[in-house]
């Protein structure tokens, strides 16, 4: 590859980084603030050291211009709302009285106060605190965040470019504030928030800043003229803005289409373009709006949402062509570097041969830098890397741990009939009902209850060898009788073992899987202080032998009431890990599906009358596109019924899903035919119901009536008052009382109250239903 020598030197950057430091620092310096044995300055100590550390690797690794304003102590959006000042009313005295209190009371709640809804980052894992906005709304600066951490780095000697989030996606992503009509479209305030836009933009340039990055991955979804028009608009004011930094407007996680035209129109200086995966397209769509003439582009071929090695020739290629589009092209990841883990090379039980095929954040900031290096001076100055990443990908596409003949011939043996039920559902029901002998308003909880630190210490202390196998599992039996006694003194109708034995959702079957590859120190944030190792699908998935039963049938043989057999579905299964990407995900996805079939066949061989197989990623991998919608929802719901059509007409087969918007997948929850479903629908005031409601859902139903991911223990009243509204939208003979999610980030204490006040408030609604 030559290169260009009237085109400026291309510069190696990237969106954001990994937020938590090596050792999760940040989660333990929070969640001891929280807990009151970390003071504020410590915690703040702890952040900007974190920040220090992140700035200064990324330099010394070769990036040119540092990232600032992607650090937060919870969510980048929540700390958007802070920035434009729609703090909701409920929050205002509390956060003028303390504002780190304040802001984590938004994001949890307190005990009085509800915090703000929680939902999907787009189709990642990562959730945001949804802003909530109405008429009324009155947007005011706060830019103290965004311009103290900029000083920050640039006290430092770094080149820095703030990141915000763009205030066309900020709009997009919120919601009417509770008591505000359903109808009311947040975007209509723009007017209001350009003007806010434009006072932080001042500050930052008074303090340094040469450019600011605007996020706007929401232009990525499918929008409505009137909304592409919004957007020009609030980049035609914003550019028209005195005294402002350069401005790089910036888009991921797919392709831009119409409006893309838009952007590059738009009076800014730059844009920044993910080119990878369905995003690709980005290419041919800027050459045909002319490029980019005069302004500056980031391109974005390194992908930030993965974790193996890129293609570095491809991409090379990619931004060889590029160059004539731009008046200067530099180079990125496609999307922040959050998504992924923080250094490959922590992972000292991964085999070596597998380990050259993985790149997490470190690694993937120097194939940035190498290609940024190999952009400007030509390919002959990065021969080493490259002949490096052409061995690796040769290892991975030859290696015999990546083909399995027998799960590719099962698959490829799977017949429609494989995936039905043997009778219509309401045949089903009728067999179900006399075999469980269940109450109305049948109470049950999504299954995982609180981790305590006695779990987490017997399982590290068996990793360690200082707890035998004999030791955990009794320690283990020991927690399973506690939680089977619980739920039968309080009067939980459908219980649950607890999952004591169980570190992740997703992590514990992956283990248990041949194919899956687990990690060590992989974390990824979730939420908050929620960290999540995601597995790696390294090859077929196969299953040697029972995960899950001999723990259910533990807990089955303590009660005569009916334990869930507890499985993680086969899309979550593959949402919530790092996916293989050398074939179609539905061919993975019906592998994963055939190995839970036979746990789920196992679970009713040993004595399981009902059986949760959860699916709460089915909505957050709805592709972001319209237009890709029913070629996923038809795998993803066919792999659903691979996994469960297996069993008798009397084994009641339920599905959880959780914090999304499920009103775009109704259909396809109903396509699932599973026989219940649980849902999340605490923090939205049961909007879900409505939804399912408005389909003609025609299966029972768990919409939650408890906030897990808020310490509030909700009364008693609370949950009957939501369980009303439930059933104005579901009948009581085919409604569920259940909470949001699973309680393992919950403490026992709060556990135990809030569950005996959804059994009251079920029990209340109970008396008053009429008899036949």
């Amino acid at each position: 590859m030559t290169t260009n020598s009237a085109a400026p030197a291309a510069r190696a950057t990237v969106y954001g980084y990994p937020r938590q430091g090596r050792d999760r620092e940040l989660k333990k310096a929070v969640e001891g603030y929280w807990k009151g044995r970390v003071t504020a300055d410590a915690l703040h100590a702890v952040a900007a050291g974190l920040r220090r550390a992140n700035w200064l690797e990324l330099s010394g690794a070769g990036i040119a211009e540092v990232p600032t304003g992607d650090f937060s102590f919870y969510d980048h959006v929540l700390d958007t709302t802070v920035m434009v000042g729609a703090v909701p009313g409920r929050h205002r005295e509390a956060v003028a009285a303390d504002a780190t209190d304040g802001y984590f009371a938004m994001a949890r709640g307190t005990q009085d106060v509800a915090p703000l809804e929680m939902t999907k980052w787009f189709d990642t894992n990562y959730h945001y605190l949804v802003p909530e906005l109405g008429p009324d709304t009155v947007f005011t600066a706060d830019s103290t965040k965004q311009v103290a951490e900029l000083k920050e780095a640039l006290a430092l000697g770094l080149t820095a470019r703030p990141v915000l989030v763009g205030p066309v996606t900020y709009l997009l992503l919120a919601k009417p504030a509770p008591g505000v009509a359903e109808d009311f479209q947040p975007l209509t305030l723009l007017d209001r928030l350009l003007p806010v836009y434009a006072e932080v933009l001042a500050d930052l340039r008074a303090a340094g800043a040469e450019w600011v990055q605007l996020d706007e991955p929401a232009l990525v979804q499918d929008r409505t003229p009137a909304d592409l028009n919004t957007a020009a608009r609030a980049y035609r004011d914003l550019g028209a803005v005195e005294d402002r930094p350069k401005i790089l407007v910036a888009s991921y996680f797919d392709r831009l289409g119409d409006a893309l035209p838009v952007l590059a129109k738009a009076p800014v200086e730059g844009l920044a373009l993910d080119f990878t995966g369905p995003a690709a397209a980005n290419l041919a769509g800027l050459a045909a709006v002319g490029g980019l003439p005069g302004k500056r582009l980031v391109a974005g071929v390194v992908d930030g949402r993965n974790i193996w090695v890129t293609d570095l020739q491809k991409s090379l290629t990619t931004l060889g062509t590029l160059l004539g589009l731009a008046d200067r092209v530099d180079v990125s990841a496609s999307c922040s570097l959050l998504h992924v883990p923080l250094d490959a090379t922590a992972e000292k039980d991964v085999d070596p041969q597998i380990l050259r095929w993985l790149a997490f954040a470190r690694q993937k900031t120097a194939e940035t830098v190498t290609l940024a290096a190999g952009l400007s001076r030509g390919t002959g100055a990065i021969a080493g890397e490259l002949a490096a990443n052409r061995a690796a990908l040769s290892s991975r596409a030859e290696s015999p741990l990546t083909r399995d003949p027998a799960v590719r011939a099962r698959v490829g043996a799977v017949t429609d009939a494989d995936g039905r039920r043997s009778q219509p559902y309401a045949e089903r029901a009728a067999a179900q009902r006399a075999h469980l002998g269940l109450p109305p308003l049948p109470t049950t909880t999504i299954g995982s209850f609180p981790q305590t630190t006695e779990l987490r210490t017997a399982r590290a202390d068996l990793r360690a060898g200082s707890l035998d196998a004999a030791g955990y599992e009794e320690r283990i039996r020991a927690e399973i009788r506690e939680v089977i006694a619980f739920q039968e003194k309080t009067g939980v109708d459908v219980l649950v073992h607890g999952e004591p034995e169980r570190n992740d959702m997703v992590q514990y079957f992956a283990e248990q899987l041949d194919g899956y590859l687990a990690t060590r120190h992989g974390w990824v944030q979730s939420y908050g202080t929620r960290y999540v190792r995601p597995p790696i699908l390294a090859g077929d998935i196969s299953r040697p032998k029972p995960m899950t039963v001999r723990w259910t049938a533990y807990a089955q043989s303590l009660t005569a009431k009916p334990v869930k057999g507890m499985l993680t579905g086969p899309v979550t299964m593959l949402a919530w890990s790092f996916v293989r990407d050398d074939q179609p995900l539905a061919d993975t996805a019906r592998q994963v599906a055939l190995a839970l079939r036979d746990e789920v066949d196992d679970l009713e061989a040993a004595g399981t009358s009902v059986i949760q197989v959860d699916e709460p990623a089915l909505r957050e991998t709805l592709p972001l596109r319209a237009a890709d919608h029913p070629a996923y929802l038809a795998w993803a719901t066919e792999a659903f019924r691979l996994t469960t059509a297996g069993v008798r007409p009397d084994t009641q087969i339920h599905t959880h899903m959780c914090y999304a918007e499920f009103g775009d997948i109704v259909q396809a929850i109903d396509d699932l035919d599973a026989d219940v479903i649980s849902l999340e629908a605490a923090r939205s005031h049961m909007q879900v119901a409505r939804e399912l409601a408005a389909h003609g859902y025609p299966r029972e139903a768990g919409p939650g009536v408890w906030d897990i991911h808020s310490p509030r223990v909700p009364s008693a009243e609370e949950a009957t008052a939501l369980l009303r509204k439930g059933l104005e939208a579901i009948p009581a003979d085919r409604l569920w009382v259940n909470p949001d999610c699973g309680l393992k980030t919950r403490g026992w204490p709060e556990t135990r109250t809030s569950l005996e006040n959804l059994v009251t408030a079920a029990r209340t609604l109970r008396d008053e239903l009429p008899t036949t």
